[in-house]
C-alpha cells in the first residue's frame, strides 16, 4: 500500500512541476508578445540621464504629431501637451475602436463634431484637428498640461493627462529637435524590399507642409536637393537661422527636428540612412544610434551626390541653408 501511495505522490508532484514549467512558458510568451520581444526593434529618447521607450508604431505617431504641430507653426509646448493627451487616449496608437464612437490618437468622435471617422483615424487629420482646438484656449501654453489637455478633450478623467508630462516633454524637445540626436530607433534586418523616395517626400510634405522642400532649379549629378528623380536619397535643406552664420547652425533643431522624424519613420518607409551635421544613423547599424560620420564618406549620400547647395545638384530658390538631411532609402 505505501509503495502505492509513493508512486502515486511521485506522479503528482511531476505532473504539478510540469503545469509549473508550463505556466512560465505561457508567461514568457505572454511577455514577450506585449513587449515585442527582446529583439524586437524598439526607439528609445535618451537624455539628461532619462529615456522613454515606445515601439516604431508609436514613435510613427508621435513624430506625425509633433511634425504636424511644427507646420502650424506651434511652440513645443503645444506638442508637448498633444502627445501627453495622445499617450492617455490611446497609448499613441492609432485605435480604430473605442469607448462609444471614440477613435483615432486623440479618441475623437464623429458624433461630437470632430469629423469622420475615416478622417479622425487618419493621424495627420487628427493631430491638426487636436491643435485648432487647443490653440483657442487662452493661455494654454502657461496652463498645467492637464488643464489644457482637459479643455480640449473633455475627458471624465480630468487629471489623467499631468502622469505622461514627463515623458511627454522628453519626447518633444527630441522630436522638435530642441535636444539634439537624443531619438534613436533599433532597426529589424531588412526583408529585401526596396524604399521609395517619392513616398518619403509625399509623407514630408503631407506632414510637414510643401515649404519643406524647397522648389529646385535644374543642374547635373544625383539627387538634388528634395531629391530629384533618379537617386533613393531624399536631401533636405535646413534653413540658417538669421542670428547666426550658417556654419555655426550645425545643431538646428530644425535639421535635428527632420532628422528625428525620418527615424522614426524608418522602418514604415524602409529608410536605410540618415545624416545630419556630421553624424549618421544607419538601419544596418542601428543599435548604436546615431554616430560620428568620417568627413567626406560618410556626408556624402550613397549615390556620390552631395546634396549641397549650388554643389553641381541643383540649389534651392531663395534663402540661406544651414545645412541638409539627407534621408536614403533601402535598394
Amino acid at each position: 500500500m505505501s509503495r502505492i501511495i509513493v508512486t502515486r505522490r511521485g506522479r503528482l508532484l511531476r505532473t504539478v512541476a510540469a503545469c509549473a514549467v508550463l505556466l512560465a512558458l505561457a508567461g514568457y510568451l505572454v511577455a514577450q508578445l506585449v513587449t515585442g520581444g527582446p529583439g524586437a526593434p524598439r526607439c528609445t529618447v535618451r537624455a539628461a540621464g532619462q529615456s522613454y521607450s515606445l515601439s516604431p508604431e508609436q514613435a510613427v505617431n508621435a513624430a506625425t504629431i509633433s511634425a504636424v504641430g511644427s507646420s502650424r507653426g506651434l511652440p513645443e509646448r503645444a506638442v508637448t501637451i498633444a502627445l501627453a493627451t495622445a499617450m492617455q487616449e490611446s497609448g499613441l496608437r492609432n485605435i480604430h475602436h473605442g469607448d462609444r464612437d471614440s477613435l483615432g490618437l486623440f479618441q475623437q468622435r464623429p458624433t461630437q463634431g470632430w469629423g469622420t471617422a475615416g478622417q479622425i483615424t487618419d493621424p495627420v487629420y487628427a493631430a491638426g484637428k487636436f491643435y485648432e482646438h487647443l490653440v483657442e484656449v487662452p493661455g494654454y501654453s502657461r496652463l498645467p498640461l492637464t488643464v489644457a489637455a482637459q479643455r480640449v478633450q473633455r475627458s471624465g478623467f480630468p487629471q489623467a493627462y499631468a502622469k505622461h508630462e514627463p515623458d511627454a516633454s522628453l519626447l518633444s524637445a527630441a522630436l522638435t529637435g530642441r535636444a539634439a540626436a537624443t531619438f534613436s530607433c533599433t532597426k529589424s534586418p531588412a526583408d529585401g524590399k526596396p524604399g521609395d523616395p517619392s513616398a518619403v517626400r509625399t509623407k514630408l510634405t503631407r506632414e510637414f507642409g510643401t515649404g519643406v522642400l524647397p522648389a529646385v532649379t535644374s543642374g547635373t549629378g544625383g539627387d538634388g536637393l528634395g531629391g530629384a528623380a533618379g537617386g533613393r536619397t531624399v536631401t533636405v535643406p535646413v534653413p540658417a537661422q538669421s542670428d547666426r552664420p550658417a556654419a555655426d547652425d550645425g545643431n538646428a533643431p530644425r535639421g535635428w527636428e527632420l532628422a528625428s522624424w525620418a527615424v522614426a519613420h524608418a522602418a514604415e518607409l524602409r529608410i536605410e540612412r540618415v545624416s545630419f551635421a556630421g553624424r549618421v544613423w544607419s538601419a544596418k547599424n542601428s543599435a548604436d544610434g546615431w554616430r560620428k560620420s568620417a568627413a567626406g564618406s560618410e556626408d556624402r549620400d550613397r549615390d556620390g551626390s552631395t546634396g549641397v547647395p549650388g554643389g553641381g545638384t541643383g540649389s534651392v530658390s531663395g534663402g540661406n541653408t544651414s545645412g541638409v538631411v539627407r534621408i536614403t532609402t533601402a535598394q
